[in-house]
């Protein structure tokens, strides 16, 4: 009887926190991600990021528009995207599930601002969350 009313009181308290918990931490989990677009209409170019967190990544990590240079954030996403097309191309070599699509980045071409500051930060964002990188002095793993 005595293991009983234990096992019960540690049930209700359970409950008690599970309930008392941080909704905000229930609702980013539930929550459901708009897809981010990466466009620029005039040159027909656009590419959509659905990787979860990258919009939390946007608003609380990624640094202003206007901290890098567009010049600086092509001359990386060159980099990035060299690197990234290396591993989508060997799906036996690295993980086929962050790899999934070789991006079409023309180093003559401009893409504008825009494009080159979201393809810019999720690189930033992918490197840390899969804990990889991707060249351009940024710590982590290759995968």
């Amino acid at each position: 009887m005595k293991t009983l009313k234990q096992i019960l009181v540690l049930c209700i308290l359970g409950i008690f926190f599970y309930a008392c918990g941080s909704t905000s931490v229930k609702n980013v989990a539930t929550q459901k991600e708009e897809p981010v677009v990466i466009a620029n209409d005039s040159l027909e170019y656009e590419i959509t990021i659905i990787d979860l967190g990258f919009n939390l990544f946007l608003n609380t990590v990624a640094h202003s528009r206007g901290f890098y240079s567009q010049e600086y954030m092509e001359t990386r996403n060159q980099f990035f995207v060299t690197n990234w097309n290396i591993r989508a191309r060997n799906p036996n070599q690295f993980n086929a599930n962050i790899y999934e699509n070789v991006i079409d980045y023309q180093p003559n071409i401009d893409y504008g601002f825009e494009v080159n500051y979201l393809l810019y930060n999720y690189f930033m964002f992918a490197q840390q969350k899969y804990n990889m990188s991707l060249g351009v002095g940024f710590p982590g793993k290759t995968r």
